[in-house]
């Protein structure tokens, strides 16, 4: 009964997680469509793409005991495939400039990954002994990807306005990670576990916000020649908001 319940779990979990790992994909349509980044950053897609590879690698025979985590390989072998889908786009309209840069963390995050497979799989002989240690850069990479929210809780904070934090992005966060948490504590696996103890506090505290300042928008007296500029900065804004909102949370199963 316990491991069928945890399997429905992990199913559910994949269901809510998929629609995380989607949801900035009309942002990277605006990208094509304007052929342009217009200066977000690529950072929380990168970061991202490590906790999939490394959370796909946890999943699989080699760390843990045979195939107790399938639901977490099927999740995060398909957010690979979106993460490297929107890192390729944003590389092809990114400026010289940025190039540069998402070559270097993408090549970084691959280094750190290569390395963290090759010390587990060959360094640590026993599957507790690799759980713990592919757990912990889990670990490690799951709090930095929850980091990346607070930059829109503190704007929401500072304008008294949720004009930039959708609420859907915020209950579907909360959704993702209290399945994980329950698959986690199911599995009693605290590698599993723990992240989305930051994860489903922190997209609480993203709700209650939202109820608080619903309905409040920042109020600006617009200057006809500064209206193109600043519909252009909101726009940027809302999608540094999908952008981070979208990776502050996306798995870390």
């Amino acid at each position: 009964m316990g491991d069928r319940l945890r399997l429905a779990v992990g199913i559910m979990g994949n269901a809510a997680s998929l629609l995380l790992y989607t949801s900035p994909i009309l942002t990277f349509i605006r990208v094509i469509r304007k052929r342009s980044t217009e200066e977000f950053s690529c950072l929380p897609y990168i970061v991202a793409l490590l906790n999939c590879l490394l959370y796909t690698w946890y999943g699989l025979p080699v760390v843990s005991c045979r195939w107790e985590n399938v639901t977490l390989i099927t999740i995060n072998a398909l957010g690979i495939i979106f993460e490297v889908s929107f890192i390729l786009i944003y590389f092809w309209f990114a400026s010289a400039k940025g190039k540069i840069k998402v070559a270097t963390r993408a090549t970084s995050v691959i280094l750190v990954f290569c390395t963290a497979a090759v010390i587990s799989a060959f360094v640590f002989h026993d599957h507790p002994h690799r759980k713990v240690f592919v757990g912990s850069v889990g670990l490690v990479a799951s709090v930095a990807m929850y980091a990346s929210p607070l930059v829109v809780v503190k704007q929401v904070i500072q304008t008294k306005s949720v004009e930039f934090m959708p609420l859907h992005l915020s209950f579907l966060s909360f959704i993702v990670s209290s399945l994980w948490l329950a698959y986690g504590l199911l599995g009693h696996d605290l590698f599993l576990a723990s992240p989305n103890l930051v994860g489903s506090p922190l997209s609480i505290f993203q709700l209650v916000l939202y109820c608080k300042y619903r309905g409040r928008q920042i109020m600006e007296e617009p200057n006809e020649c500064d209206l193109e500029q600043n519909d252009q900065e909101k726009s940027n804004q809302v999608m540094l908001a999908t952008n981070n909102n979208f990776s502050g949370k996306s798995q870390s199963m």
